[in-house]
């Protein structure tokens, strides 16, 4: 109902009475007045006027499913919302939504996260009002306990193509971040429940920073992160526009691999990547193995092939962290 008195006021040109919302939705007016305290708590610069009724003045940068669901256009990813303003970890709540029956294509999303992780346990900073921390749970029926790694590589063109949409430019390190300028704009941490016979469901955890302004990293990422808003030369974009055209990029891909397998999404990544024909330190979780040689390429499972002197190495996305040798390319 506060999505639709929204809409209502968003549509209109000058005051609507709270008489034609009550009218309209079939609710009382009293009803009416307490979803616009609602929408002003949440940020909305709404006009009251009594005898001329109710003026939306303007929108917060919010992520709730009232800005997010009119911009989507896709057919199941992000039609069902978990919204929260303050959580953990949007992945932690994903996987408990999912394990009560959260449909396919479910988005939980948050405005800000105390212990967003990326991978690897590393933390991911994701201050209130300026990324896109979200997760995705999926149903995939035509995948494999093994081909679960793809959706990370699904999840990072799909950003990729999100930000050329903006009109910027980024690469894809492998497996799971998407950098400019050597820099980290988005780390994607792909999680999975399944059964030795298939998958019970996936949650793919990405996190975007969107509006983090220059200057204004921890002192421990400075070096390392940058921000929609600081590629666009300083300027914000639209959290909720930049994540629907994610949203509805992500369904495509994802539609694409289930028709056609995942060899198209592959090209693609590998137009996109950063990581091939670097060489690259191959540094092992666990095992402390650590060797070097180049980036050659993907293999069908999205698995990285990296060629050393002694042959080439299958390299699987949840055994190692990958690190730029000094004399590695830049991008």
């Amino acid at each position: 109902m506060r999505t639709r008195i929204l809409n209502a006021l968003k549509e209109a040109k000058s005051f609507v009475s709270g008489e034609f919302l009550a009218d309209n939705f079939g609710v009382s007016r009293t009803a009416v007045w307490k979803h616009i305290k609602e929408l002003k708590r949440h940020g909305y610069d709404i006009e009251s006027v009594t005898g001329n009724g109710y003026l939306l003045k303007s929108s917060p940068d919010v992520v709730s499913p009232e800005e997010i669901l009119p911009n989507l256009h896709t057919k199941f990813i992000g039609r069902n919302i978990v919204y929260r303003e303050t959580l953990d970890s949007t992945s932690t709540l994903a996987k408990k939504v999912a394990a009560e029956g959260a449909p396919d294509g479910t988005l939980v999303i948050a405005e800000e996260q105390g212990a967003g992780r990326g991978r690897l346990s590393r933390g991911w900073y994701s201050p209130k009002g300026e990324g896109l921390w979200f997760s995705l749970i999926l149903r995939p029926k035509f995948l494999l306990p093994a081909d679960a790694p793809k959706c990370t590589l699904v999840s990072s063109v799909a950003v990729i193509r999100a930000v050329k949409a903006f009109g910027l430019a980024a690469g894809i390190k492998w497996p799971n971040d998407i950098l400019h300028d050597n820099r980290k704009l988005t780390g994607i941490l792909t999680e999975m429940s399944a059964q030795t016979d298939g998958i019970d469901f996936i949650v793919v955890g990405i996190g975007i920073n969107v509006n983090i302004a220059a200057g204004t990293f921890p002192k421990d990422i400075a070096d390392i992160a940058t921000s929609l808003r600081i590629m666009n030369g300083g300027k914000k974009i639209s959290r909720a526009e930049f994540l629907a055209n994610t949203l509805e990029e992500f369904e495509n891909l994802y539609l694409t691999a289930q028709e056609k397998g995942f060899a198209p999404v592959f090209d693609e990544w590998r137009k996109n990547s950063a990581t091939l024909g670097q060489r690259v330190n191959v540094i092992g979780v666990g095992s402390g193995e650590t060797f070097s040689g180049v980036a050659a390429d993907i293999d069908e499972d999205g698995a990285l092939l990296v060629k050393t002197d002694d042959g080439t190495r299958k390299v699987l996305a949840g055994d190692v962290s990958i690190r730029r040798t000094e004399d590695a390319v830049s991008i």
